[in-house]
């Protein structure tokens, strides 16, 4: 790939990404805002949360075993194998899905019960539709994915994100009374609209036999197992301590700590859309490159990412209380002080994401994923002893720690495996600036032509 070719397909993929993620969250954020003054109280907002939190965990244990091995066989396998490697991706992706829909109709009384929420279990269950529907979107979104195409990836989230979006608008403004059930109705809709979107995308790439894999299943299953424990161990850190306000507390806690984590969102933009660009070119580098280049992916990657969130994060930090009641609301002021403590996790978040993406892509995915379940189960043990003791600031406290903790082991890591130097990430992030402003805003400001004599 040339130099200006690589430029492009950053360009490209950082600014389809970029807006992907941003989408995301801006729906994500528009519907948090209006759904707080839809619904009719603190404690429906808080079983929403716990629905849409237990739900995300549901798609990591399908998903999680085969879409970073799906990604990484296709990027760096020649072109006559990824016909073997959808089949077996597909095959494993669908005895997992099966096994999740079991689980929920089990699981989903207890669960209720745990909570004091007897209408998840309705929920739950109707949720087994939008499993069916997102569990094609992933695998399509991966396949374009290795294949360094994005288009499909925006278009499908961006419809489903928009339509749930919509409904929550209309509610709001005709005053229409919504239900929990509802809301998953809608999303069903939504998923149904995206997997329609989603094979028109893949198409071209979509090509797979009714043949039993098993040479490829097992590359698959061996590479997915520890990325599947990887990506379950970080979203349950990532989620333990809206469960354990629930279970220690009440829903209303779990929910305001929610909104605190839905606004930190905001800044963990630029870490998504770089994390997902760097996976495929880090796979494809490692073969040809060697280790050094993925040194320099790693730093320069968490500079630029640094370099684009710093300036959002200080604004948030700044007028915290203003966005808490511009996007929550009055009733919401709990939230104010979780926000304060949660914004200076994200100031780690770019070095532990493309910790964990870059060691994917060389193959180290064990040290990952005991890297992770040491955090999780950090953050875990922290959150029960320190919510006991502070209540809903506890949870972030703990979070906060655990996070701390799991930088300092991911750099004394990757300093020993790439001799990565964490000073080279500032370096980067003070370089970004001056470098965008030359390559791609200096050569598009023309001077204005003087005026003839």
């Amino acid at each position: 790939m040339n130099t200006k070719a690589k430029d492009h397909y950053w360009l490209k993929s950082g600014f389809l990404n970029i807006l992907q993620n941003f989408s995301g969250v801006f729906f994500g954020t528009a519907s948090f805002v209006l759904l707080v003054r839809v619904l009719p109280s603190k404690e429906e907002y808080g079983i929403w949360t716990l629905f849409m939190t237990t739900t995300v965990i549901l798609e990591l244990i399908r998903n999680g075993l085969v879409q970073s091995a799906l990604v990484r066989f296709i990027s760096s396998s020649p072109a006559e194998e990824h016909e073997n490697i959808i089949t077996a991706s597909l095959s494993i992706s669908g005895v997992l899905t099966i096994l999740c829909i079991a689980a929920n109709l089990l699981l989903a009384p207890m669960v209720a019960t745990m909570w004091k929420a007897p209408i998840l279990v309705p929920m739950f269950y109707l949720y087994n539709i939008i499993f069916l529907f997102t569990g094609f979107v992933t695998q399509a979104n991966c396949i374009e994915q290795a294949n360094l195409k994005f288009n499909g990836v925006f278009a499908t989230n961006f419809a489903r994100q928009c339509i749930f979006f919509v409904f929550i608008l209309i509610c709001f403004i005709t005053k229409y009374p919504v239900t929990l059930v509802a809301l998953v109705y809608v999303q069903i809709l939504c998923a149904g609209v995206a997997a329609l979107m989603a094979y028109f995308y893949v198409k071209p790439y979509l090509h797979y036999n009714f043949r039993f894999q098993k040479e490829w299943i097992k590359k698959l299953f061996h590479y997915g197992k520890f990325a599947f424990g990887t990506s379950i161990s970080s979203q349950l850190s990532n989620t333990l301590d809206q469960w354990m306000l629930a279970a220690l507390m009440s829903p209303v806690a779990s929910g305001a700590f929610n909104i605190a984590v839905r606004i930190t969102n905001l800044v963990d933009i630029p870490t998504s859309a770089i994390a997902t660009i760097v996976f495929p070119q880090s796979a494809k580098r490692i073969e040809t490159d060697g280790k050094e280049s993925i040194k320099y992916l790693y730093e320069k990657s968490v500079g630029t990412t640094m370099a684009l969130m710093i300036p959002g994060l200080l604004v948030l930090y700044i007028f915290t209380d203003l966005v808490i009641h511009l996007l929550a609301g009055a009733k919401y002021n709990d939230s104010i002080p979780l926000l304060k403590v949660t914004l200076l996790c994200c100031l780690l978040m770019p070095y532990g994401r493309l910790f964990g993406t870059i060691l994917d892509s060389i193959g180290k995915t064990r040290l990952t994923f005991t890297m992770v379940v040491c955090t999780a189960t950090m953050n875990l043990t922290l959150n029960y002893f320190f919510i006991k003791r502070w209540g809903a600031m506890g949870a972030a406290y703990a979070t906060l720690l655990s996070n701390s903790v799991g930088f300092t082991v991911a750099q004394i890591i990757l300093r020993r495996f790439l001799r990565v130097n964490i000073w080279n990430t500032f370096i980067y992030a003070y370089q970004f600036y001056p470098e965008f402003y030359q390559k791609y805003v200096k050569k598009y400001i023309r001077p204005s032509k003087p005026l003839a004599s």
